[in-house]
């Protein structure tokens, strides 16, 4: 019989995409959707459950009768690590069967201020004794290729990454991950390094947006502080300005890099290429 699959954080940009992949490899009748306001899941085509992190005595009744939870890490960055262990305590006491978490590329091992929620929610679910499959997702491409409009206005493509290479995949190739982990038995346990197949400099990155746009649109690296200030200016929160400058400086170092193809082995096929991808965000 068909497992039931939840997903949490359904209607956002990773889990509608999820939900799209899942509903290639399963029934939609075995799919539940678990959003903070199930309204706004009406177009996805499945049952849809009330479901908020920050309100765990409410959490156990969605989860009855999931075997398979999708954790897709919270977008709110207020005790995110809190939100996650509501989670996971909920999935416990409601007998869920399995969870699959999105973290974070090297886990436990990424020097990345972003990396610590992920790190607790793991000791969390380790601690939980609850069977689990972590997916440590590397960056989205969508994070270099989604504000070009505003790099190709200025003129220059900015951040602290001045010569490291990262190894970024499209969401939907993140997402098409968690479908196969999700519907298929045999994943239990297993830890997954996730990124693209192909790996560039941010130099690089500027070519081929040079490259389609027709014109010369470079690379210019600043320090970390004068990348927050700017993260500021475009109206960004201090302390997520600071994650973020934290996250490139980072890849400078390695941080984003992982050549395993572990993704692309996964999923049965090449990650989207940087072309592809730039050539989407510039259509």
């Amino acid at each position: 019989m068909t497992q039931i699959i939840a997903i949490t954080g359904a209607t956002g940009h990773l889990g509608r995409l999820a939900i799209a992949a899942l509903k290639r490899r399963a029934p939609a009748a075995h799919l539940v959707a678990l959003v903070r306001d199930p309204a706004k899941a009406a177009d996805l085509g499945i049952e849809a459950r009330a479901f908020d992190y920050t309100a765990p005595a409410t959490l156990e009744a969605p989860l009855k009768g999931v075997d398979v939870l999708v954790l897709i890490s919270s977008s709110d960055f207020n005790d995110r690590a809190g939100q996650h262990r509501n989670v996971i305590d909920a999935a416990k006491a409601a007998g869920v069967g399995r969870v699959v978490y999105t973290s974070l590329l090297k886990g436990t091992d990424s020097p990345m201020i972003l990396a610590e929620d992920h790190k607790a929610t793991e000791i969390a679910l380790a601690a939980s004794g609850l069977p689990a499959t972590l997916l440590r997702n590397g960056w989205y491409t969508e994070n270099y290729t989604g504000n070009l409009a505003g790099a190709l206005a200025a003129g220059a493509i900015v951040g602290v990454n001045a010569s490291g290479k990262v190894s970024p995949a499209t969401r939907a190739d993140f997402a098409e991950a968690i479908a196969v982990v999700a519907s298929e038995d045999g994943h239990t346990g297993n830890v997954y390094e996730l990124a693209g197949d192909e790996s560039f400099t941010m130099t690089d990155f500027a070519a081929e947006v040079s490259r389609q746009a027709g014109k010369e649109v470079p690379y210019a690296p600043m320090p970390q502080a004068a990348y927050v200030d700017l993260l500021k200016s475009f109206g960004l929160p201090e302390g997520f300005a600071q994650i973020l400058a934290d996250s490139d400086a980072r890849s400078a170092e390695g941080a984003l890099y992982d050549d395993s193809r572990t993704l692309s082995r996964l999923i049965g096929r090449p990650t989207t290429p940087l072309s592809v991808a730039v050539a989407a965000a510039l259509a």
